[in-house]
């Protein structure tokens, strides 16, 4: 059974592990991150569990991506966390690297009684028109049509969206760019867009928030803050033109065939893959380092931190429905931990002693 995530935990949150007395946490107190509020649910969980393993004190401020981007830039963390992936351009221009931590899905929520998870289906030019302000109540003669079973509601609709810069803005925004021209020419993609309605709240706990008070309302959330706050998620229909739940083995279906190889500094963006049973909003969450580091030991130790989560995480990761990175993605980023992170003087950084 999962464990309920608390809103109020997540939102702006500082994630603490106790520090113990190993050698690990006598030689480097603490280590700092900021950024995603999207993977902080199986952040969390790792942390707990690396306390027992290392008693680390491991300090995570869920800020959301713009926040932790800006705050690695300016180097007040060790390391960053963004679900919008830099480009190769901006990773070379910051002299950072980045590399995946887990996938996970992005989903429409709905509050509207009676209106059970997955009941109520959206094509992807009715969720783009909803966010658009164009259809404005529940019993749209076009959600009536997708929705012929159901007794839809004469409400006005409240959409919700983020205040703040965020990665899983950007990922929704990607998807919408992608299946709704008209979006993409009037608003695009991005951390941060000038929303045509609705109402914003900072987080993805934030947001999930507002939808939760509001009757009527929709906005968009990681997979993990719908389920474990019991919100009904919409079933989408995707590039293949079936419509889907969100579920592990769908984001699965949406990663399966990208091409980690092959993306230059690990860029990849999953929205609107094709496959019949493809989620059409799925991303990664990644983690934003320096390639010249100035302190080994604390490279070194939030490098062991994510080395032991690819190694120890993936289950629990997998019972908050994200998606592990495979093996073979794994040993690629590994090899760019490598060959890519160094200390003061040029010296290798990883593997760790």
């Amino acid at each position: 059974m999962r464990k309920a995530f608390k809103l109020g935990m997540a939102l702006g949150a500082m994630l603490t592990v106790a520090s113990a007395g190993t050698a690990l946490a006598a030689d480097v107190g603490q280590i700092n991150g900021a950024g995603a509020t999207f993977p902080y649910p199986i952040y969390s969980k790792w942390a707990d569990a690396y306390k027992k393993d290392t008693g680390l004190n491991f300090n995570y401020q869920a800020i959301g991506s713009g926040g932790g981007i800006k705050q690695i830039v300016a180097k007040t963390v060790d390391f960053g966390a963004s679900d919008a992936p830099l480009t190769p351009q901006e990773l070379n221009k910051h002299g950072l690297m980045q590399f995946p931590m887990v996938m996970g899905g992005v989903v429409p929520v709905v509050n509207l009684p009676g209106v059970k998870p997955g009941e109520m289906r959206l094509t992807n030019e009715e969720l783009a028109d909803i966010f658009m302000g164009k259809i404005k109540r529940w019993n749209d003669p076009q959600i009536a049509k997708t929705n012929p079973d159901m007794k839809l509601p004469d409400k006005a609709i409240q959409v919700v969206h983020r205040s703040d810069g965020s990665g899983t803005t950007w990922i929704f925004t990607n998807y919408l760019s992608k299946v709704s021209p008209e979006w993409k020419n009037k608003v695009g993609n991005g951390k941060a867009v000038d929303w045509p309605t609705g109402v914003g709240g900072k987080g993805n706990p934030g947001v999930a928030s507002y939808v939760q008070r509001i009757k009527g309302s929709i906005g968009y959330v990681e997979y993990a803050y719908a389920l474990q706050n019991d919100m009904a998620h919409v079933s989408l229909r995707n590039r293949d033109g079936n419509f889907v739940q969100p579920t592990i083995k769908t984001f699965q279906a949406a990663a399966a065939g990208a091409d980690w190889a092959h993306a230059d500094g690990f860029y990849m963006v999953l929205t609107n893959e094709p496959g019949a049973q493809s989620w059409p909003i799925t991303g990664a969450t990644f983690i934003l380092m320096y390639k010249q580091q100035t302190d080994v030991a604390t490279a070194q130790a939030v490098l062991k931190f994510f080395n032991w989560s690819y190694n120890n995480g993936n289950q629990m990761a997998e019972k908050l429905d994200y998606v592990p990175m495979p093996d073979s993605v794994v040993s690629i980023v590994r090899d760019a931990w490598k060959n890519q992170i160094k200390g003061p003087n040029g010296e290798q950084v990883w593997p760790a002693n």
